[in-house]
């Protein structure tokens, strides 16, 4: 068994409820990958990477993936002045909508989004712990088995795994969401938020809004089919069968 969570984006609590039913389903050594995206928005970006951090210390079975945030909060503690293209609205990470402001609060930085991005830059480093930093810096950009690749918000369609941009890697959408090709492995990903996890033919979408609020729904990959580990235990979600006549 396989199992995947995506989106944690700083909510704690629900990455604890998720792993709670991963443990369930198949004990304390489960394997998992992580789809990236562990800090912003959330009230505990601090508290999530401590998480993965420890349970990778005691040896887990765990593989954690870089997300777009990752990459936002890695690259601001090395340069407050970059600016990541791919934020078409040319706004700060520090920014409400971004989020990175709560991140660093959870760090025991305040107002950062209200004062000079110096002084913040230099109170970051000084806070965020080198473990931390670390742990950023040793994220896999995605990860591949014998019938999935893993990867935080899609591939370039038609483009070998070892030619993608990593940019594409952590930011798109179009047309990776749109394109119906088989990839030649089922894609899990997160990234696009959607009111619910969703399967589709060549992909699967496990961000179902959790950096919104919403609940963070695992997914356990059988060896023949995909199943979400809801309040309620397996749920069918994704199986070859499903999509043989399409």
């Amino acid at each position: 068994m396989l199992y995947a969570i995506a989106d944690s984006h700083g909510f704690l609590g629900s990455l604890k409820v998720a792993l709670t039913r991963i443990r369930a389903d198949g004990g304390a050594d489960a394997p998992v990958v992580f789809l990236g995206d562990y800090v912003d928005r959330g009230p505990d970006s601090r508290g999530v990477i401590d998480l993965l951090i420890g349970g990778l210390d005691k040896g887990r079975p765990w593989t954690c993936l870089m997300g777009n945030h990752d990459r936002m909060f890695a690259r601001f503690l090395d340069d407050a002045t970059h600016h990541d293209d791919h934020i078409l609205s040319h706004k700060s990470w520090l920014s409400t909508s971004l989020g990175g402001a709560r991140t660093l609060e959870s760090y025991g930085i305040a107002d950062a989004a209200d004062r000079p991005v110096a002084e913040v830059h230099a109170e970051a480093r000084d806070k965020v712990p080198a473990a931390h930093r670390a742990f950023l810096g040793a994220l896999r950009t995605y990860h591949e088995t014998d019938e999935h690749i893993f990867v935080h918000a899609g591939i370039r369609p038609g483009v070998p795994m070892a030619e993608q941009d990593e940019d594409d890697l952590f930011w798109i959408r179009d047309p990776f969401l749109f394109d119906p090709r088989d990839h030649g492995k089922l894609v899990v990903h997160g990234h696009t938020a959607v009111r619910w996890p969703e399967a589709h033919a060549n992909r699967i979408n496990l961000d179902g809004g959790a950096g919104f609020g919403k609940p963070l729904t695992p997914a356990v990959w059988d060896g023949t089919d995909w199943f979400l580990l809801t309040e309620n235990g397996r749920e069918p979600f994704w199986s070859a069968s499903d999509f043989a006549a399409a």
